[in-house]
């Protein structure tokens, strides 16, 4: 089954953030990154651009609304993902509290609705 983390967290953390904590937190991630590939459980990654980058579109009522920045007012926002295949989702609980993220952030986990791909 594939389990995706979504990753949430208060961007003005990152904003704090020296060069040296940016290479220690790569680090940090490569390592867990690392743990997966090796445990054949990997299947995708990525970091994401700051909400108020985002461009939200909807049709709904029939009618193009396109708003710029996040779509709701938010402390703490998507800033990344780790997709995974895993037989469950207490496999899937187990890789999530190893992902250096659950220390400063929240983890939701969700499944794919497809299953596995």
């Amino acid at each position: 089954m594939r389990y995706t983390f979504l990753l949430y967290s208060d961007p003005a953390m990152a904003a704090n953030m020296t060069e040296e904590d940016w290479a220690k937190s790569k680090e940090i991630y490569g390592q867990y990154i690392g743990a997966l590939q090796e445990a054949g459980v990997f299947v995708d990654t990525d970091w994401l651009h700051p909400a108020d980058t985002a461009t939200t579109v909807t049709l709904a009522g029939g009618e193009k609304r396109v708003q710029d920045g996040p779509f709701a007012e938010t402390k703490e926002t998507l800033g990344g993902f780790f997709s995974i295949e895993v037989e469950n989702l207490d496999e899937a609980m187990k890789w999530a509290e190893k992902c250096p993220h659950v220390h400063y952030g929240k983890l939701e986990i969700r499944a794919s609705a497809m299953g596995s791909v």
